[in-house]
């Protein structure tokens, strides 16, 4: 049994078919030995990575472990230089006696096991678990014990450069310390899934912090005196003036993590206490483009969505807040869209992921190209589908809309709080009533709310008020978070998107050409079958994915 391959036992277990065995085999021959098996079939997609990794230990008879919940002994980890594990796509994880657990994604790669018994003078015992798991944890547990000698090592410079001056000198921003903690601070926030990293100074230290699942949560606290070089060497690598430290500036750069290319946009604002930078971490191209159908919308809001798309010219709105999705779900209509007998074409400040197939354009105010000429130049370009990043102005708007009737399809982003307040914020920056009603094909409103971590949330009976807010008549059961290792204490894990869809029927439009308000535009809706935010909230929390809290956090009105 431990002779046959593994791609026969996949089979005879029935997790992959024999045609798609033979789809591997060809795969992996044309790679010229490059790629493993495991690589190939989760690279097609007839497995994921987990999978494949379990299917292996059951056939190795070796133990299978997940790393992002187990509990990994630091004085393990150390055994191991960092350079090997790196190497070898190992690292330590329990020490027993004379003993050393070891995860790696080759269990029977005697070589690997051999380098490390001789580096560590310790028997090992493999365990298998993923390469991207084992790539994520190598970065974790090296580098936050890196960061405190970082961080002295910073200190003591400090002490020894006491009469430079106070303009860092390119040397000494450059050093190992520094690069290092940038770097540090960038791949654990990464890591942790966070999507904005905030570096404020303070007195006597800098508070570092991250965005994750829309929360601020602490990262670390450094000392106040490497706060100057650290500020520097961030504004360096992101092409902004170091010597400028008076006004705000923007700049961007992009770092490998884990195999990822990050394009990260740095923002610097002068404070009180020195420059606070707020770095936002977009992961580019190299990950999938959604599908419509993996945007977290309910089956009848799709349909709805999938109906609006299906229109041939007029102008579709996705409105939000700041970080509600509004681009992901315009991405994701454009991906159905792009079909290569349509020229699409977008205007966008700044372009967050390259699509093949579609021809994106960079605004650059300074150079005068800003969404206003940018689309004006488009027009002329003989486009069927126009996406304009933002409506920000009453000029863009008035350019939009006219493309629209005048037979394309335009796509673009407006911030407002929901659907029907769009219609009255388009005609109040200046775009005639009767031409919002006969260009607008519908909107689309939504808010991302968190999902709350299926392994650890608690089960409770509603009280009479929270029925009154999620519209049920009797108490039903709920889950309220709790906290576990998998979600890192918060109770939540990840987060989805709710949505609110008004379509432009004739009794809609009627109402919008006779400057109606915006309640009447959303009864009208409402006749049509269009759910609120709330509606959609309330069916999550009835379902168990996300709690009363949530509910009222993102969609409560006075």
């Amino acid at each position: 049994m431990r002779n046959e391959r593994i791609g026969d036992y996949l089979v005879s277990q029935g997790l992959i078919t024999t045609e798609q065995l033979t789809q591997v085999l060809a795969a992996q021959k044309e790679s010229n030995g490059t790629k493993k098996f495991g690589d190939v079939v989760v690279e097609l997609g007839f497995m994921s990575e987990v999978n494949f990794t379990k299917a292996l230990a059951n056939k190795l008879r070796v133990q299978y472990v997940d790393l992002d919940t187990a509990e990994i002994n630091s004085e393990a980890v150390q055994k191991v230089p960092e350079a090997l594990a790196r190497k070898h796509t190992v690292i330590a994880i329990a020490v027993t006696g004379k003993r050393l657990t070891v995860a790696t994604n080759d269990p029977v790669n005697f070589i690997v096991l051999e380098d490390i018994k001789v580096s560590t003078g310790m028997d090992t015992v493999p365990v298998l678990a993923t390469t991207t798991a084992i790539n994520k944890a190598i970065g974790k547990n090296y580098s936050m014990q890196n960061v405190d000698s970082v961080v002295d090592s910073i200190a003591a410079m400090n002490a020894n450069n006491v009469d430079a001056e106070e303009e860092e000198s390119k040397d000494r921003v450059e050093s190992a310390p520094i690069v290092k903690l940038a770097t540090t601070i960038i791949e654990n926030s990464y890591r942790a899934d966070a999507t904005d990293i905030h570096i404020e100074p303070f007195k006597t230290y800098t508070r570092i912090r991250i965005r994750v699942n829309g929360d601020l949560v602490e990262l670390m606290n450094i000392s106040s005196a490497v706060h100057s070089a650290l500020a520097t060497r961030l504004k360096l690598i992101s092409g902004m003036n170091i010597a400028e430290k008076r006004i705000p500036q923007d700049g961007r750069f992009t770092q490998v993590v884990d195999g990822t290319t990050l394009d990260v946009r740095v923002s610097s604002l002068p404070m009180v206490n020195g420059e606070k930078i707020v770095i936002r971490i977009l992961s580019t191209g190299q990950i999938a483009l959604r599908k419509i159908t993996d945007l977290g919308m309910s089956e009848y809001n799709y349909k709805l969505f999938e109906s609006m798309l299906r229109v041939p010219q007029g102008v579709i709105l996705v409105t939000g807040p700041t970080g509600s999705g509004k681009t992901t779900t315009l991405y994701a209509a454009l991906g159905e869209l792009a079909k290569p007998n349509v020229n699409v074409i977008t205007v966008e400040d700044p372009v967050e992921k390259a699509i093949d197939g579609i021809n994106q354009c960079q605004v650059n105010a300074k150079a005068g190209m800003t969404f206003a000429a940018a689309l004006r130049s488009i027009l002329r370009q003989d486009p069927d589908i126009v996406m304009v990043g933002e409506m920000r102005d009453s000029e863009t708007a008035d350019i939009g809309i006219r493309a629209a009737i005048t037979g394309h399809l335009v796509l673009s982003t407006l911030h407002t709080n929901d659907a029907a307040s769009t219609v009255v914020r388009l005609i109040d920056m200046g775009v005639a009533a009767y031409m919002v009603a006969t260009s607008l094909i519908g909107v689309i409103a939504q808010r991302l709310i968190k999902v709350l971590c299926p392994e650890c949330k608690t089960p409770r009976i509603t009280t009479e008020e929270e029925n009154d807010l999620l519209g049920v008549e009797q108490s039903i059961q709920i889950f309220d978070p709790c906290g576990c290792v998998s979600c890192n204490n918060t109770g939540y894990r990840g987060r989805t998107a709710i949505h609110e869809i008004i379509h432009c029927t004739a009794k809609v439009s009627s109402i919008i050409a006779a400057n109606g308000s915006k309640e009447e535009i959303e009864a009208a809706a409402k006749d049509n079958g269009t759910k609120l935010l709330r509606d959609n909230a309330a069916e999550l929390c009835i379902a168990g994915k996300t709690s009363i809290d949530e509910v009222i956090r993102t969609t409560y009105t006075v």
